[in-house]
C-alpha cells in the first residue's frame, strides 16, 4: 500500500507498505490445533500476526540498523 504523508516541515513523504507473507502449519490432532480452529478467521490472523511481530520485530532491528545504516534516500523500518 502506498502513503503519503505531509510533515510539519511541508516536504512531501512518501511510505511504502509491505505485505510480507507468512504462513503458520499446526499439526493435526493437537491440542493447541483445536483451539485455534474454534476462532474464526480474522481472530485467528490477528493473533497470528501480532504474535509474528512480537517474537520477530525485536530481532529484525539489529538488521534493519544494518540495511538502515548508509540510507541517504530511504529506510526501513517495522509498521506500528
Amino acid at each position: 500500500m502506498l502513503k503519503y504523508s505531509y510533515p510539519t516541515n511541508e516536504r512531501q513523504k512518501m511510505i511504502v507498505e509491505h505485505s510480507l507473507k507468512f504462513v503458520t502449519e499446526f499439526a493435526d490432532g493437537h491440542p493447541i490445533t483445536a483451539q485455534v480452529m474454534a476462532l474464526d478467521e480474522s481472530m485467528r490472523i490477528t493473533m497470528l500476526e501480532g504474535m509474528l511481530k512480537d517474537l520477530v520485530g525485536s530481532r529484525l532491528q539489529p538488521i534493519l540498523d544494518e540495511i538502515n545504516k548508509n540510507g541517504s534516500y530511504a529506510i526501513l523500518k517495522v509498521a506500528n
